[in-house]
């Protein structure tokens, strides 16, 4: 079923939304602690706990309006349910921590064995929303697996060395906007290995 196309400014927020309303409240609620059944738990959890049926309620929201979801963010969904209940279940935020280490390591995996096997599964993901041709999917493939573990391993340096608080800001804003800039100059710099749609550039 092929997309429908939405006013892109109301998806950019079913897509960011959730990860800013997970850092309001948790800014509201760090300083509070909840007692549920005798057990005591973070404003940090309890951020963690609302934040899972707000992604799914936008996702929801977004497919309804779209009929399609990308792998990127049903992959995402999967991980922050499974991690967010951990979380909630041993009552340990450590758990939603190294959720986004493993997120990065493991696409800088399934990329990496894309390119052990001589293909780019990122322009099988992403070829018909930038043409371009198989050298420069290979070269894009192979920066964006080394700064997939540059991520990971940032992620791991700062939430076991630096305090929650830190890294609840620099997973909210500062690791996608790295990512996105990373990926606007690595476009800009293939520019040569773009493929021109007929009629143009004549």
């Amino acid at each position: 079923m092929a997309e429908k196309q939405i006013n892109p400014v109301l998806k950019q927020v079913l897509e960011l939304g959730p990860t800013l309303v997970f850092f309001l409240i948790y800014l509201r609620l760090r300083d509070r602690t909840f007692t549920w059944g005798e057990t005591e738990y973070s404003g940090f959890i309890v951020a963690t706990l609302i934040f899972v049926p707000v992604l799914l309620v936008a996702m929801g929201i977004l497919w309804a309006l779209t009929k399609k979801l990308s792998r990127m963010q049903v992959f995402t969904a999967f991980m922050v349910i499974f991690f967010g209940g951990l979380t909630a279940w041993f009552n340990d935020e450590r758990f939603f921590k190294m959720k986004t280490t493993i997120v990065y390591g493991i696409m800088a995996a399934l990329l990496g064995i894309g390119l052990l096997r001589g293909q780019s599964w990122l322009e099988w993901v992403m070829g018909e929303l930038l043409p371009m041709r198989h050298e420069g999917w290979m070269i894009l493939t192979r920066r964006l697996c080394a700064f997939f573990i540059a991520l990971a391993l940032a992620n791991e340096l700062i939430w076991r060395t630096q305090t929650t608080d830190l890294w609840v800001k620099l997973e909210t804003f500062a690791m996608p906007a790295a990512l996105m800039v990373f990926l606007w100059v690595q476009i800009v710099a293939l520019q040569k290995y773009l493929i021109e749609p007929p009629g143009e550039g004549s």
